[in-house]
């Protein structure tokens, strides 16, 4: 990969005349891929305005010209599920060739608020849903200043009015441009089926997906599918490896026999074997009646120390992130190459500790299951990071259909990646270690990765629908 300079000339085609059109930048000779469409060629793509001019069989002229011989040139990737909606997160992402990242699982309840936050501009495109869980924490008033509860929002039982309150709060949301709401029923089990009924309803009404972390497994996603039918919601699982488990087959069955019969159900995938959330979530509630050896599992994201019952107690006490290692790597492979899934990282980064998925998932992904294990084709693994995500967000928010493609007039967010060498680094111990082999990432016509290094430029919009 190499900078081909500030000006280059180039010869006219053949037969046209006068001067050429000079683009704010050109990316030439790159293997343009482009799952919307089938393209899988060599072309030069040129860039004007912040949207991709043209895309050319012929070399075209460029105020700047990155020349992608031997790269491919894909739409930047569509991140549905990270929470790190901050500098930190967003400088490790971006160099694993995400473009747009999005807090969607868990959500907030104050959209006007979180777009106007970071309307200065970012490194990557960003945006949000409106979450069921910070709405159920504000109106239960649970202590937790984390984005998880860590009582009430959690345990309580709302009432009537309370619900009635959610509902408002979600309605608000949507009318203020969220892209989708968030849901965690795992994450909330005072929450009957009924209340999470009522807010899909409420996201069905709003032309929204719900995006829901669920409970109680098999059991629990048939009873999930039931009531996205019965709110007539588009119904979006998260990371499927993670709450499937043991059970994947049977979820990814129950999920694709759900789709047999007409119902809008969507799912995601990270390439990890180990998940990681709050210490002090409702998740962990049975911990006393752990056996000793489950405890090793579990590793505290601020020391990477694996815990015992004693250190596990005393840090729910305190709180703070845990990694939960357990999935086998058959699991892991089986989520990663179905063809229903997209590609979703959950990850974020805080005081430089976190979990190596936020740095590391698309390049792992192209690496390990594409390039050394050939269990996915290239285009098939691109299609999940980019098509796929673009479209299950489009109908409600219309800006969606400018992302994830590469084509004239689209938004040119872009990564251009070796894919000889594309691979993750980050660990479990330390997830600032930045993916390789992603030398160049473009996001609306602005290059924000230089030769694998982060610049200055924070051409990064909110993502969002029209605002009612």
């Amino acid at each position: 990969m190499r900078w081909i300079g500030a000006l280059v000339f180039v010869v006219a085609v053949a037969g046209s005349a006068g001067a050429q059109t000079t683009y704010d930048l050109v990316i030439a000779n790159g293997r343009v891929m482009d799952p919307a469409s089938g393209l899988d060629a060599v072309r030069h793509v040129g860039i004007t305005g912040g949207k991709i001019a043209t895309i050319s069989a012929t070399p075209l002229e460029g105020k700047r010209v990155i020349d992608a011989k031997n790269d491919v040139v894909a739409p930047g990737f569509i991140d549905l599920h990270e929470h790190g909606q901050n500098e930190e997160s967003y400088r490790m992402m971006v160099r694993d060739g995400v473009t747009t990242a999005l807090e969607i699982e868990v959500g907030v309840a104050d959209i006007p608020k979180f777009y106007a936050d970071r309307a200065s501009g970012q490194i990557v495109n960003y945006g949000a849903s409106v979450g069921h869980i910070p709405a159920r924490m504000k109106v239960l008033r649970d202590p937790s200043t984390n984005i998880l509860p860590a009582g009430v929002g959690g345990t309580g039982n709302a009432t009537e009015a309370q619900v009635a309150e959610m509902e408002a709060i979600l309605r608000k949301g949507l009318a203020d441009g969220a892209v989708a709401v968030g849901l965690g029923s795992a994450y909330t089990p005072g929450a009957s089926m009924d209340e999470i009924q009522r807010m899909f309803k409420v996201a069905a009404q709003g032309n929204a997906s719900a995006h829901i972390h669920m409970r109680n497994g098999v059991a629990g996603l048939d009873s999930t599918i039931a009531a996205a039918k019965a709110a007539g919601a588009k119904l979006h699982i998260v990371h499927v490896n993670s709450v499937g488990d043991t059970a994947l087959p049977a979820f990814l069955a129950h999920i694709k026999a759900a789709r047999d019969r007409g119902q809008d159900v969507t799912t995601e995938a990270y390439p990890y074997g180990a998940g990681m959330t709050s210490i002090q979530s409702a998740l962990f509630d049975d911990w006393q009646t752990w056996p000793d050896s489950k405890f090793q599992l579990h590793q505290l994201v601020s020391t990477g120390e694996r815990l015992t019952r004693k250190t596990f107690e005393e840090a729910r006490k305190k709180g703070g992130t845990v990694i939960i290692h357990g999935r086998s790597e058959e699991q892991t492979r089986m989520a990663i190459v179905s063809p229903l899934t997209m590609i979703a990282s959950d990850g974020f980064i805080e005081n430089g500790r976190g979990h190596p998925r936020t740095s590391g998932t698309y390049a792992k992904v192209l690496g390990k299951y594409v390039r050394e294990e050939k269990a996915l084709t290239l285009m098939e693994a691109l299609r999940k990071m980019t098509i796929m995500p673009a479209q299950r967000l489009e109908a409600r928010v219309p800006m969606m259909t400018s992302k994830g493609r590469i084509k004239v007039g689209a938004d040119a967010d872009l990564t251009i990646f070796d894919p000889a060498t594309v691979i993750d680094k980050s660990t479990y111990e330390d997830a600032m270690i930045a993916s390789a082999g992603i030398p160049f990432v473009v996001v609306n016509g602005q290059v924000v990765v230089d030769s694998g290094k982060v610049t200055a430029a924070r051409p990064g919009r909110g993502v969002r629908s029209p605002v009612r």
